[in-house]
């Protein structure tokens, strides 16, 4: 990737709300260039989706689950599509991917809005398509050192430079 546009994706990294011309003066560059540099990021698969990382909290949701399970079926095309599929119906359901370690074979981090929720959502699904399976919960009220964001990506960049 061209250096310009990879200090254009750190700064969106930083704060994507931002205007094609205030990044453009960062970047020492004129507002198009920077417009078209974001839409070639688009176009090239860098950028996959332009979001926010909301507070949780305020939105309701009490605990994140990291969850590493071993499935019931081996990891075919077939059994993935199907898993996949599933998930979709899940929007609390942030992330899921195949991994590996500890005897297991995905991973997957959920949110839940209070612990009544995480039990009914581990007790009526989990069991369907996991065989063995590990949670860890955390508390989103609790002491949270280093919250989630992405900009501590751009942030390690810039000290580089």
């Amino acid at each position: 990737m061209k250096k310009r546009r990879e200090k254009l994706l750190f700064e969106l990294l930083k704060d994507s709300k931002r205007s094609d011309r205030e990044i453009a003066k960062v970047l020492g560059v004129s507002q198009p260039t920077v417009s078209r540099m974001r839409q070639r990021l688009v176009k090239e698969g860098m950028i996959r989706e332009f979001t926010v990382i909301p507070d949780f909290v305020k939105m309701g949701y009490e605990i994140m689950a990291i969850s590493s399970v071993k499935t019931r079926n081996p990891l075919t095309v077939e059994f993935v599509e199907e898993r996949k599929n599933w998930m979709m119906r899940f929007p609390n359901i942030i992330f899921l991917a195949n991994a590996e370690g500890r005897g297991k074979n995905g991973v997957m981090i959920s949110i839940h809005k209070n612990y009544t929720e995480y039990s009914r959502f581990v007790m009526e699904q989990l069991p369907h398509w996991a065989k063995d399976y590990d949670t860890m919960l955390i508390s989103l009220k609790g002491i949270i050192a280093k919250p989630l964001s992405l900009r501590y990506l751009a942030e390690e960049k810039s000290t580089e430079d």
